[in-house]
């Protein structure tokens, strides 16, 4: 497993799946109830972007500080609150600036929508990853961190006791046979716990080609960025597939992925595609 979040941090990836993320526990959030959160694939939990690895990519440049540049006038409310959360991570380690140093991974961004009572499980398998997410989390008593396989935890977590539940599911795809592994757990999570909300990430790119297809089964509302003259063989786009949605996430969503496309650069376009009327009914919607 060489796959290393570092060089990817705020890139295009992460504002889609970031801005995704922070709407969700927005929404589930607002309930009184108790909230179970699950990160399958959690990372190291906060990255430098002054770093060598992310400066030698520059995919932070090009995705997150393109929307941090940018006029608050008119920006849609969960772009604004995304980029709220980034800053409020960025601030812990001085003031801040025009565009974040510090960029917050997913379990941050869980960790600052917790409430008390609420529970969280972050799942890294990479050694060093997991050795630097817990480092991250030390002596928080609101995250549990496990050096673990993530479709494994999705196994052997669910269903929670709190009965509602929120499952981040952010593989790498650098294993040949990742798809198949990642419907699989979602196969078995579903099974165990049908009510819960399932946010899928995924590339688009040639080996990944209609994996939002293979997801069908479970009406799931498709939230996708792609880039233009992309050559084959690279990263062309990436979707966010939400199974069992909160009331009212799409609603947000179409209003902020059109605006956030036009500010990432010319040719990048967005794609909200909601289940087909003759879609089964989800579960519930949390």
């Amino acid at each position: 497993m060489n796959y290393r979040h570092g060089y990817h941090a705020g890139g295009f990836t992460d504002v889609l799946k970031h801005t995704g993320l922070c709407e969700l526990l927005r929404l589930l959030t607002a309930k009184d109830k108790k909230l179970f959160v699950l990160d399958t694939h959690a990372g190291a939990g906060g990255y430098d972007l002054q770093a060598d690895a992310a400066r030698r990519t520059g995919e932070a440049e090009a995705g997150v500080a393109r929307l941090a540049a940018a006029p608050r006038a008119g920006m849609p409310g969960p772009v604004a609150r995304y980029l709220a959360a980034v800053a409020a991570y960025d601030r812990k380690f001085g003031p801040p600036g025009a565009v974040p140093r510090r960029y917050p991974g997913s379990p941050r961004l869980v960790r600052a929508a917790l409430r008390p009572g609420d529970r969280f499980v972050a799942c890294e398998l990479h050694p060093e990853e997991a050795m630097a997410l817990k480092r991250e989390f030390a002596g928080d008593r609101a995250v549990e961190v496990r050096q673990a396989d993530g479709y494994q935890a999705l196994k052997a977590l669910l269903p929670p006791p709190e009965r509602r539940g929120l499952v981040l599911v952010d593989p790498p795809f650098e294993a040949t046979d990742e798809r198949e592994r990642v419907l699989r757990a979602l196969r078995q999570g579903i099974r165990r716990f049908a009510t819960g909300c399932y946010a899928i990430w995924y590339p688009i790119k040639d080996e990944a080609a209609g994996f939002a297809e293979d997801l069908a089964p479970w009406a799931p509302l498709v939230l996708e960025l792609h880039l233009a003259d992309i050559a084959p063989g690279r990263l062309a786009g990436c979707g966010l597939a939400v199974v069992n949605p909160p009331w009212r996430f799409e609603e947000a969503m179409r209003e902020a992925l059109p605006w956030i496309a036009a500010r990432l650069g010319p040719g990048v376009t967005a794609r909200v595609a909601a289940p087909p009327a003759s879609a089964p009914a989800p579960a519930s919607r949390a």
